[in-house]
């Protein structure tokens, strides 16, 4: 063997001693699966279903707060509903059958477009259910003041020297003719008015003039706002039993009243 070709071969063995096999490098199955999930979780957060997914949960708690805020609402009118003066006879003017199982109490103004609508809806009301009757009390907005505050001491006298049923009638007939927002019937005509439902005109005169009521009014007008009235028609249907109460704000409908009766009914039987 010649001494180049022996050197060779003591080179190629020195090489591979010192190098060692040749390895690739592995990666772990916890890695692959890191990697796999990042990949998809970076692919989902720049999805249309993740946008959607995110506006779903925002509109949810939104609803969620919502609703929140009306249960706190609802509770709210609930207690203040618990302020209404209960019915008394010696000072209310009751529309229906004293001894009536519920009673609608109305806060309202003479003057207010909305109460004349629900003026007659109010009637249908007690006209369809004899188990209800109707108390009226006064609820003069300032803006409509001082037509209202003076129409509703003018039907205080008419009941004063009529009884209930000339309060009513004079109510209903201011409620007919006025034109609504402070201005609708002048004080001038509340004389007259008395006079053609059948009231002498002196004693009327003498008890408008006096403003006797004039302060029964405005305890109802308080009255009403401790009980969370804060516009007109103010209403509340009472099972008078047993004192519960619920709020019916606004110009409800004949079908909004007939529900809320239904409603009382169940709970209370």
């Amino acid at each position: 063997m010649k001494a180049t070709h022996c050197l060779g071969v003591v080179l190629l063995m020195l090489t591979a001693l010192s190098t060692g096999p040749v390895r690739a490098e592995s990666v772990s199955d916890e890695q692959l699966i890191e990697q796999k999930i990042e990949q998809k979780w970076q692919q989902y957060l720049q999805s249309d279903a993740f946008e959607q997914r995110v506006e779903d949960v925002i509109l949810q708690f939104i609803a969620k707060q919502q609703q929140a805020q009306a249960n706190q609402q609802r509770k709210a009118r609930e207690e203040q509903a618990g302020n209404v003066a209960p019915v008394d006879p010696a000072s209310d003017h009751i529309r229906g059958a004293e001894e009536a199982a519920f009673t609608l109490i109305e806060y309202s103004d003479y003057e207010c477009p909305y109460c004349k609508r629900f003026h007659v809806t109010a009637r249908r009301f007690i006209g369809n259910n004899p188990e209800v009757n109707w108390v009226y009390r006064h609820f003069p907005l300032d803006f409509h003041n001082p037509g209202a505050q003076k129409q509703a001491e003018a039907a205080e006298c008419a009941g004063e020297i009529g009884g209930h049923d000339r309060f009513w009638q004079y109510s209903d007939l201011i409620f007919e003719r006025t034109r609504s927002n402070g201005k609708g019937f002048p004080v001038g005509n509340l004389v007259p008015l008395a006079e053609e439902i059948g009231l002498e005109k002196a004693a009327f005169e003498s008890c408008f003039d006096s403003e006797r009521f004039a302060d029964k009014v405005r305890q109802q007008f308080a009255n009403g706002q401790a009980s969370g009235v804060a516009g007109t028609p103010g209403n509340f249907l009472r099972h008078n039993a047993s004192g519960e109460t619920v709020v019916i704000n606004g110009a409800q409908p004949l079908e909004r009243l007939e529900q809320a009766l239904e409603m009382m009914k169940a709970q209370v039987q």
